[in-house]
């Protein structure tokens, strides 16, 4: 928990004043009992009606002062909270956007999503109740007691019995309640992931008529989470009427004693009110002490699940960076605009993901050219994809080294790699937003004619037509767009970055054949010195490369020409006639 308090240090003064005003507000509520006393005995009991309107006013007085102190604490209570949920989740989301895919893969995308909303929201709630209760509360009951001792010293023992006792349940009930809303908030995270897995499937479910299975699977993991919310429920719900119970026998005692210490002629009939009240006023702060430990309780915990993720450090640590003049002397690495010197190199890679016991690459050796167009096939599983991340390292490998432009890929910055790297996703991503933000979002500065420069390539010129231009609205993920729009407008944006090294992960699955051949075509139009891998499951579409790389299993079985594979290669001559039978 100590780890997230520091996103309050930028609001120290409002930590101080809103629980200074809370205190000065307590300070007129506990006046209030000294003034009802006083006017039941001198005001009431003597008829001096004077007295009983200068009573009335200055309680309204009070009143109205009480008020203005009250607002004054809850607007910087409520600066300092939204303020420290704001940097909270705006650091939150940095850190785990610096995260690689090992860790994100471990934390899991619901986790995450419930750790930026849910947990941050507990810990603002917290936050803002923590600094308008907490020392308000206990100021107020230990007030009533030292006001109660100016009283009475014998009645004021029962209100130092009486805090006794609930303080000790209020810290037992904190003590089993705080693990009852970790579990709670731990099954939350699966109600999460299986909303967000029923609504990304949603589609192969009615497919498949999973409808029902889907249902079952949602119901069992809610009637998880219903459980544990129940069982921390009745952890909470004990604190009210054991609270009620327990101060409301101590009020019984106070006007018992009350009583016949008045009859003794030792108190007067206002004190005892005044007594009375104080008791009330306990009654009340404690019952406001008894929600705070609720919401307390589940600010601790979010906060140390959000702690918990901060306390995860990147696997892969950013490079110091290359010098890109540092090689001109060198005869044998000359600059990246040379053609006909290494732009890729693999040597001995193997790479285990984590968690996993066995090997996803095994033993990788390959170069590639600048300039070249490089093919990757295998089948599913084989490790293609795996292979197009650790170039743009996304993960780092196990064994052996990638190598670009003669460096290795861990010696350079992030934004180096940025700049030499484009990769298309297997998976078609767009946000929310135009055509045009899309498109230039990896490239801020690009103006319009190399985004339809680039969508030309692409062969998505007819798509940005046909939707009204670069400024037509994209909707969330694309939904407006076909499978192969999504595809093509993809392909656009990483063409528009103009990198030195271009990645396709099977980003053209979607697209016909007649598309995928212009789509070929018009990559040769690329600058000479860019190097691009093609990712396929179709041999037609890589068969042109300058050289086609066959992965099984992880192991690279063929490497060559389309030709030469065609000979030398069995797997690769088995994937090409079965598609050549299909066509």
């Amino acid at each position: 928990m100590k780890r997230i308090l520091i996103y309050l240090k930028e609001y120290r003064l409002e930590c101080v004043l809103a629980p200074a005003f809370k205190m000065l507000e307590a300070c007129f509520e506990l006046i209030v009992p000294l003034v009802i006393a006083g006017l039941i005995d001198r005001g009431i009991g003597l008829s001096d009606k004077a007295y009983i309107y200068k009573m009335i006013v200055c309680l309204g007085l009070l009143a109205a002062v009480g008020l203005t102190v009250s607002l004054t604490a809850q607007f910087f209570a409520a600066k300092a909270a939204i303020g420290f949920a704001t940097k909270l989740r705006s650091e939150l989301f940095r850190h785990l956007l610096g995260l690689s895919y090992a860790e994100v893969d471990t934390i899991g995308t619901s986790t995450m999503i419930t750790r930026m909303t849910s947990d941050v929201n507990q810990a603002q709630n917290g936050v803002n109740m923590f600094l308008r209760l907490f020392l308000r509360s206990p100021f107020v009951v230990f007030g009533a007691m030292i006001m109660a001792f100016t009283i009475d010293v014998h009645i004021a023992l029962i209100f130092v019995a009486a805090i006794a006792v609930l303080f000790a349940v209020v810290g037992l009930i904190m003590s089993r309640n705080i693990p009852a809303l970790k579990r709670a908030q731990e099954s939350l995270d699966k109600v999460t992931k299986s909303v967000r897995e029923g609504l990304n499937g949603v589609r192969v479910i009615r497919a498949f008529r999973l409808e029902a299975d889907s249902v079952n699977a949602f119901s069992g993991v809610t009637d998880e989470l219903t459980g544990r919310q129940k069982r921390a429920g009745h952890i909470s719900a004990l604190m009210n009427p054991l609270t009620y119970v327990l101060i409301n026998l101590g009020i019984i005692l106070v006007i018992y004693s009350g009583g016949v210490r008045v009859s003794a002629g030792t108190l007067t009939q206002g004190q005892v009110v005044a007594l009375y009240n104080y008791m009330s006023q306990i009654l009340v702060e404690l019952v406001k002490l008894a929600n705070l430990v609720v919401t307390l309780n589940k600010a601790l915990a979010s906060g140390n699940r959000i702690a918990d993720v901060f306390s995860i450090e990147p696997s892969m640590k950013e490079g110091p960076g290359v010098d890109p003049d540092a090689d001109e002397d060198d005869d044998e690495l000359e600059s990246a605009a040379d053609i006909g010197h290494e732009a890729v190199s693999f040597r001995d890679v193997s790479f285990i993901y984590p968690g996993s016991s066995e090997e996803a690459l095994e033993n990788i050796s390959f170069v590639a050219m600048k300039g070249q167009t490089v093919g990757i096939i295998g089948g599913t599983g084989s490790g293609k994809s795996t292979l197009a991340h650790l170039i743009a390292r996304f993960y780092d490998v196990t064994g052996g080294g990638v190598y670009l432009f003669g460096h290795d890929i861990r010696d350079y910055s992030y934004d180096q790699l940025h700049s030499m790297v484009g990769v298309v996703m297997q998976k078609a991503v767009l946000f929310k937003g135009t055509v045009k933000s899309n498109l230039s979002m990896a490239a801020d500065d690009t103006d319009d004619e190399s985004i339809l420069s680039a969508a030309d390539r692409a062969q998505a010129m007819d798509v940005i037509k046909g939707k009204g231009g670069i400024d037509a609205k994209v909707e969330q993920g694309g939904r407006n767009f076909s499978g192969g729009q999504r595809q093509r407008l993809s392909i656009a944006r990483t063409l528009a970055m103009h990198t030195p090294i271009v990645i396709l992960d099977d980003s053209s699955s979607a697209l016909d054949y007649a598309t995928d051949l212009k789509l070929r075509r018009a990559l040769k139009e690329l600058p000479p010195d860019t190097t691009v891998f093609i990712i396929s499951q179709r041999t037609s579409s890589i068969q042109h490369a300058d050289k086609i790389l066959v992965l099984d299993d992880g192991r690279l079985e063929g490497i060559g020409t389309h030709e030469e594979l065609l000979k030398d290669c069995e797997l690769y001559r088995e994937i090409h006639e079965s598609q050549l039978h299909k066509q």
